[in-house]
């Protein structure tokens, strides 16, 4: 046996999605990491040991504008490109090529955590080291550092520095969530084990273990619907364990949930209600996926009503938009639907006070174990929510070890510091803008484009046939009102005339995108026959840019018309009607939730024609540097008006210095369209293995003190949202940069959300 010590700045106990993040974020920052993981195989959940989907804001499709950017917007992207298919052993190809390309991250796979040397008062902790011994290999690892970060789920680490934390529900009066029981109680979330079948290519019998489920002596087969398509997640509830402590007893939940996929399976196979004779059991996990354990006390204990009434936090640092998530106790042998959701209008934000333990000094947490109740832990628990919260985490981290501060002195003394470290690094943070001080980007006095969209419509092209969508529900259309709007035109016909119900409706917060507030209404006389265009006068002009939504009611006889185009910043919504089907099949939906009633899903990148009045400034050049680099109370991004590419330099960006500026360092952040929902493992399939909205192929140019212009950059094949380029050796000095885009990866107009320029 070997004893080892190794000094690091920052120690990440837990290789899943968040400490992962949190690992390449604290490098990216300078600090050197020590990565500690108890499996073979990194991504926890995700990776290929179990298999769960890794979803987050999106909310299967269901959020707009939603998807993570930071590190796990290139985990997902990087998947997409790479895994087309879903394989889940690429997937942790693609988690280990992202550890293993920072060369400041120390990996220590298969090393088991399970002592902590920490002291100090009950209410002033600090920890000093932990201990692993690394399985196979027969070494003891001990690890200290200025900064720990607990990204275990189960909160081992904190647990044993002597860090507070709550185990199982609130009772409704601590914190008045409406969720909460009356009572408090050790209840949890139970773990899942999932499985994946495939067809044969000849009859496959399958013979029950001893240990299956006779699935007749459970609840199952009345309350739960089996499916030979179904796989992964689709089994979902699968679940147990809720009762129990799922950690001491994670061996008996593993055994009476491998009893039960086994009974699934032989009632599948051999009870003659399924056409399965080729079908063959292709994999079963042996871990289970645990979902609840220690969520640890911060200095903010985030909330249901944090959640639904999406309150935006000074110290916000990631965001998140599943549904508040919670499943019965007696998960599958539960006599009434596996789970029960409410949405909030928009995404929910989470401070940077939920991440650091309240009375250890040097504690970081992310992932499941964040500070939270019962209620909102419903909602921040899935993967890629997870991921963001570790890359902050991780991020704040280093600001602390770089600034010699504690996690609560960087969190009550300088707010916006983690905030705009975040922004600069392009993570998932909504509703910061950009006020960095050293960001010249922000200083140019001049912003120019070779042109901008300046029209907001979607018409059909010369020749082209669009497709009637018949008026049997209410449709809107989510759009970008910068600085004002005066009228809309739609595209209707009407066998025998009719008149159309027209309203415009706000969306309360810059971050929603469904009809919340109504602002104005009109009705519209529709001539027979058609189509014709028609217009709906609905004057509007916000204090600053906002999104609408416009609401074009039911009506008989009456149908719009879509073109299988999509018009930037803008999405075609439709009203749910009965039939429809749920966002999560076999989960019954709760009325009055805005964000479920009103879809986007079933339209996506499809437009209902429409022509708006007058020209729209939401594309402009300087929303490069205004600020925001995701969709946020509009586009917020330049948006070129002819293709890109159409002749090498016909398109670009411009800024302008009145002096000579020295840089070394410019970010760019392309748009790679947030809005298109990705999963690891595809549960849904998006076509594209590139979003057609990134560009490709670009030049960046420098202004010479003759006036011409010198290449300083060319990129070709670009599979990134953020790109950063470094001129150390040689500064660029110059007066005006030109971004000059020569290719998208298929759309037809140039997109950036953000130039950002460093003397460092």
């Amino acid at each position: 046996m070997r004893h080892e010590h190794h000094h690091h700045d920052i120690v990440v106990i837990g290789g899943g999605l968040a400490g992962v993040c949190g690992a390449i974020a604290a490098a990216r920052l300078g600090s050197r990491v020590a990565l500690v993981h108890n499996r073979p195989v990194l991504g926890g959940n995700s990776s290929s040991e179990v298999r769960v989907w890794v979803c987050g804001a999106t909310a299967h499709g269901v959020q707009r504008f939603a998807r993570e950017s930071g590190i796990m917007g290139e985990l997902y992207t990087e998947n997409q490109f790479r895994n087309p298919e879903g394989n889940p052993y690429y997937w942790d190809q693609v988690v280990l090529d992202a550890v293993r390309a920072e060369p400041l991250i120390d990996l220590y796979l298969n090393t088991d955590v399970r002592e902590v040397e920490a002291d100090g008062p009950e209410d002033a902790r600090a920890v000093r080291s932990v201990t692993g011994w690394m399985m196979g290999s027969e070494r003891v690892l001990t690890f200290t550092g200025e900064q720990f970060l607990d990204c275990t789920g189960d909160g081992l680490v904190g647990h044993l520095a002597g860090a507070r934390y709550r185990l199982g529900r609130e009772a409704r009066r601590e914190f008045g969530e409406p969720w909460a029981p009356e009572e408090a109680d050790g209840a949890l979330l139970g773990s899942t084990l999932l499985f994946y079948t495939k067809k044969a290519d000849r009859p496959v019998k399958f013979v029950p273990p001893s240990y299956a489920k006779d699935l007749a002596t459970t609840p199952i087969l009345r309350n739960r619907v089996l499916r030979t398509g179904d796989n992964g997640c689709d089994y979902w509830w699968v679940e147990w364990g809720g009762e129990l402590d799922t950690v001491h007893d994670n061996e008996r939940i593993r055994d009476e949930l491998s009893a039960v996929i086994a009974g699934i399976w032989d009632h599948i196979k051999n009870s003659g209600e399924f056409d399965a004779d080729d079908l063959v059991l292709e994999w079963a996990g042996s871990v289970p996926g645990k979902r609840e354990y220690r969520r640890f006390a911060g200095d903010h204990v985030l909330t249901q009503q944090d959640i639904l009434e999406q309150r935006q936090f000074a110290d916000r640092i990631a965001f998140g938009g599943w549904s508040v998530d919670l499943h019965p106790v007696q998960g599958m042998y539960a006599e009434g639907p596996g789970a029960r959701q409410r949405y909030a209008n928009g995404v929910f934000h989470i401070p940077l006070r939920c991440l650091y333990s309240a009375n250890v000094g040097n504690l970081f947490f992310a992932g499941r174990n964040i500070s939270a109740t019962h209620i909102a832990f419903g909602a921040t628990r899935v993967m890629a929510t997870c991921a963001t919260l570790g890359e902050a985490a991780g991020t704040a981290a280093a600001l602390c070890v770089a600034e010699k501060l504690s996690p609560r002195t960087l969190a009550t003394e300088h707010t916006d510091l983690v905030g705009q470290v975040l922004l600069r690094q392009d993570a998932s943070v909504m509703g910061v803008a950009n006020t960095d001080p050293a960001d010249l980007a922000r200083t140019a006095t001049r912003v120019t484009a070779s042109s901008h969209l300046r029209r907001l419509a979607a018409e059909p092209a010369p020749g082209d046939g669009c497709e009637p969508f018949a008026l049997e529900r209410d449709i809107g259309i989510l759009l970008p009102v910068d600085p004002a709007l005066e009228s809309v035109d739609l595209l209707v016909s009407a066998a025998g005339g009719a008149d159309l119900t027209v309203e415009l409706w706000g969306t309360l917060l810059p971050e929603n995108g469904v009809p919340l507030e109504r602002l104005a209404g009109t009705r519209v006389a529709v001539p027979p026959g058609g189509p014709g265009w028609v217009t709906a006068p609905l004057p509007y002009r916000p204090a600053s840019p906002a999104n609408v939504v416009l609401v074009v009611r039911a009506a008989p006889g009456v149908a719009l018309y879509l073109v299988p185009d999509r018009t930037e910043g803008v999405l075609a919504l439709r009203r749910k009607a009965d039939g429809d089907a749920a966002v999560d099949h076999d989960i019954p939906e709760e009325r009055g939730q805005p964000l479920v009633e009103w879809s986007a899903r079933e339209l996506r990148r499809r437009s209902f024609c429409f022509r708006v009045s007058p020209e729209t400034s939401a594309f402009a050049p300087t929303k490069a540097v205004g600020g925001y680099q995701r969709p946020y109370g509009g586009p917020q991004m330049w948006v070129s008006q002819t293709t890109a590419g159409s002749g090498r330099g016909s398109e670009h960006l411009q800024l302008e210095w009145d002096g000579e500026q020295e840089l070394r360092t410019v970010h760019l952040v392309w748009d790679d369209d947030v809005d298109e929902y990705l999963n690891n493992l595809h549960r849904h399939r998006t076509p594209f293995e590139v979003m057609p909205e990134l560009v490709r192929d670009y030049r960046l140019l420098a202004r010479t003190a003759d006036g011409g212009w010198r290449t300083a950059a060319v990129v070709e094949g670009n599979r990134r949202r953020h790109r950063v380029h470094r001129f150390t050796d040689e500064p660029l000095r110059t007066t005006a940069l030109r971004v000059v885009v020569d290719a998208t990866h298929g759309a037809p107009r140039a997109h950036l959300f953000a130039v950002r320029a460093y003397r460092d």
